[in-house]
């Protein structure tokens, strides 16, 4: 029987590094869903997503330390899993690598230096995704929730493999495409990494004051 012979150039995104040579489901570790339903954690850690929830934090200091390959998987697969509009997904994410990139979205973005994060995502919209029967008004809104939706359980994922984050929404939109090489609007930045020091989730407000019920 001859072995198939598989086009990797349709497999994975351009400029991306696979974790695993020998993984033989191409069309399952295409669908990046697959890795996140079939494979299993290098490392145990406390996913309950209750718990997951309430030691997330923000973090503005990141260490050197490099992100395993197999976490960023998770993290971008855990981005594919996001409910969206019509089930169109919306949106895009640009996985920047390359530091002067890192570098010149930090002055893009109001100079906070923690951009430059071992781990560099940037969601942006894709209306043109949306094939719904709605006003250009209404499709552009969907974008931006599904581009919001999907940074958000890309955040959690995160949090649950033990690593921190920092989401931002402040930068130069049109710098941030010449940087990136896209006409799409970027809606916000995720950055993550190891935290130089890990700290307990900060108080929020009390149920009662934050729920309404009408």
């Amino acid at each position: 029987m001859k072995e198939k012979k598989v086009n990797k150039n349709k497999i994975w995104p351009k400029g991306y590094i696979e974790t695993n040579e020998n993984i033989q489901d191409f069309d399952v570790r295409n669908d990046l869903i697959g890795n996140i339903l079939k494979e299993s954690p290098k490392k145990k850690f406390n996913t309950e997503l209750f718990a997951v929830m309430a030691k997330r934090r923000s973090t503005r200091k990141f260490s050197s330390t490099p992100v395993e390959k197999w976490k960023i998987d998770k993290i971008l697969a855990a981005a594919d899993t996001a409910p969206t509009a019509g089930n169109c997904q919306g949106f895009e994410i640009f996985y920047v690598t390359e530091n002067k990139k890192k570098e010149k979205l930090a002055k893009a973005a109001n100079n906070q230096p923690y951009v430059n994060t071992p781990v560099l995502l940037v969601f942006c919209m894709n209306p043109s995704r949306i094939n719904l029967d709605f006003t250009k008004t209404v499709i552009d809104k969907f974008s931006v929730q599904d581009a919001t939706l999907a940074a958000a359980y890309s955040q959690l994922a995160a949090s649950a493999l033990g690593l921190s984050s920092i989401w931002i929404g402040m930068f130069d939109e049109d710098e941030v495409k010449k940087i990136i090489g896209t006409d799409l609007r970027p809606t916000s930045f995720l950055c993550i990494g190891y935290p130089m020091k890990k700290r307990g989730p900060k108080t929020r407000r009390k149920l009662k004051d934050l729920i309404h019920v009408v």
